[in-house]
């Protein structure tokens, strides 16, 4: 992968223009499956360095509403790029416009039947149920061939398709992470320009935040290694830790003086 690990030296150059940070969650902000103490810490020290922190995960609009509320945190965007919570929850703003709600969940069931008759091991996510904008499957044991023959499958019908370490999405075809953060930062922190944010993720389905002509200071934890042959675009930056770790490692790279 055509990137660098982070070294002392250039956590100069990240400082310098990070305003904000948009991170993925889970393998990015966790650490087996879990929220840390330390991660919670890196919060208020991005906050004592007057860096913002919005949180940009592939979760469920009802997880994401309680992210939004709890953690100290500018806001956060769901189900991909699909919606967005200001900071201290509260009903979501629509990023993908959807005109009826009820007919779109039927059109995604429908698409997730028709993927079972061809891959019937597939189980729906159990927080699928909280779900606006997309439908989840379990991503257990399903091989790169078969990722991408779901994603054909999906794209025949018109549909987007994406994973991560944890799901599979069927989702509008237009909706992923990076066009949602930069419809978010372009309606409420018109301040911050995409070259001052500091994008991080862990998966494929964080590889539009890793694209160098948008975002330029993009960085993969270091268990994104685990995708090294399977991003569309690759991080400019990887950590030496994995997962919550790295994160971390970031933050202490950009506040620590």
């Amino acid at each position: 992968m055509a990137f660098s690990t982070i070294e002392p030296e250039q956590s100069n150059n990240l400082l310098k223009n990070a305003l904000l940070i948009a991170t993925d969650m889970d393998g990015t902000l966790t650490q087996q499956g879990k929220f840390s103490a330390t991660l919670l810490q890196a919060f208020e020290d991005l906050r004592a360095a007057d860096i913002l922190v919005l949180i940009v995960t592939g979760r469920s609009a009802g997880w994401v509403n309680a992210l939004a509320t709890y953690l100290p945190v500018a806001g956060a965007i769901a189900e991909n790029g699909g919606l967005f919570y200001h900071a201290g929850g509260g009903l979501p703003v629509a990023i993908t416009p959807i005109s009826d709600l009820g007919k779109h969940r039927q059109e995604l069931t429908q698409v997730y039947q028709h993927l079972q008759k061809e891959f019937p091991q597939i189980q729906e996510s159990t927080d699928n149920r909280f779900r606006l904008t997309d439908w989840t499957f379990e991503n257990h044991q399903l091989t790169l061939s078969q990722l991408e023959r779901l994603q054909t499958m999906c794209s025949n019908l018109g549909w987007g398709f994406t994973y991560s370490s944890v799901q599979c999405h069927i989702k509008p075809a237009s909706q992923d992470k990076a066009v949602g953060l930069l419809k978010v930062l372009q309606d409420y922190f018109p301040q911050c320009l995409p070259e001052q944010v500091i994008t991080v993720g862990d998966s494929p389905n964080d590889a539009s935040l890793f694209n160098r002509e948008v975002f330029p200071l993009s960085v993969g934890v270091a268990n994104i290694l685990d995708y090294a042959d399977e991003l569309v675009h690759q991080p400019a930056y990887v950590t030496r830790a994995a997962e919550g770790e790295g994160f971390c490692e970031l933050v202490e790279y950009l506040t620590v003086t």
